[in-house]
């Protein structure tokens, strides 16, 4: 029984220590006697313990900083520059193998491969223009990439351009002239106000002065429309007696003056009034 105990104790141990558990995030490649000979998917696996060595490799996203350097643009100046690079290994057999394979520390690389990526865009634009087309940057890198890197296994997921940043003493150049466009801004849109401003109260004070003409032309015609009336009516019921009427609102204008009337003592009143009228006086008997 001893006999046994030690051979199936010998075969349970190397059988436990050849189990490998590939997670979700991983998968596995498999070699023997240094050479590769065959691929290994997440869950159980199991390889012939110091016959076989496992190597995992990591399938998700990943990120790289391309590091700060100084890159000079094509106006002379000297911009720092920073970005990062994020990507991934494929899942697939064949793209697992080339970035063990084909490229030797595969993250390394792509630093490297972006630090100078960076210097041949920027070096060909102003700081101005770099700084105003980073989508474009981004766009140029990522492709650049992708085509630089399509043996290795690798998806570039997308790439981040940082920062750019120029000299100091340009930097507070730039700033001024940021300020002094604000500033500008500022006082133009302040003068448009205030002329619009302007403007409303104008046409305020032309329609109040609008509204008091036809106000003004309104009262004339009304005063001329009942002058009109009056003669008319004048010529219709005192036909030939216009200046009757007049010496009469004249007599009616007097008495509301309190004007004093002398009254001769062999003429009565009526009389009076008539006379002052143009009226021919009433007659009286002897």
């Amino acid at each position: 029984m001893e006999f046994l105990f030690i051979p199936l104790l010998f075969i349970v141990f190397i059988f436990f220590a050849g189990v490998r558990i590939i997670r979700p995030t991983h998968r596995g490649l498999v070699e023997r006697f240094g050479k590769y000979n065959r691929f290994a998917n997440l869950g159980f696996n199991w390889i012939i313990p110091m016959v076989e060595n496992m190597y995992l490799v990591n399938i998700t996203e990943q990120m790289v900083d391309a590091e700060p350097q100084e890159i000079i643009t094509n106006d002379n100046l000297n911009a720092k520059v920073d970005a990062q690079v994020y990507f991934k290994v494929k899942t697939d057999e064949t793209s697992v193998k080339n970035c063990q394979y084909n490229v030797g520390n595969y993250q390394w690389q792509i630093v490297n491969l972006a630090r100078t990526t960076l210097r041949n865009i920027i070096g060909t634009m102003t700081l101005k223009s770099a700084n105003s087309e980073r989508g474009k940057i981004n766009t140029d890198l990522h492709s650049i990439l992708e085509r630089e890197t399509a043996s290795w296994g690798l998806e570039i997921v997308r790439t981040e351009l940082k920062e750019i940043d120029p000299p100091k003493d340009v930097q507070e150049t730039m700033n001024k002239v940021v300020k002094a466009e604000n500033e500008k801004i500022a006082a133009i849109d302040f003068a448009t106000a205030t002329e619009t401003a302007a403007d409303g109260q104008k046409r305020a004070e032309i329609k109040k002065a609008e509204g008091v003409k036809q106000a003004k032309i309104l009262e004339a015609e009304g005063e001329a429309e009942a002058i009109r009336l009056v003669n008319e009516s004048a010529n219709k019921y005192f036909t030939g007696n216009a200046q009757v009427l007049r010496k009469l609102e004249a007599v009616e204008k007097a008495f509301q003056n309190n004007a004093k009337i002398v009254v001769p003592s062999n003429s009565s009143l009526v009389n009076v009034v008539g006379e002052l009228a143009g009226v021919v006086p009433i007659k009286t008997d002897s």
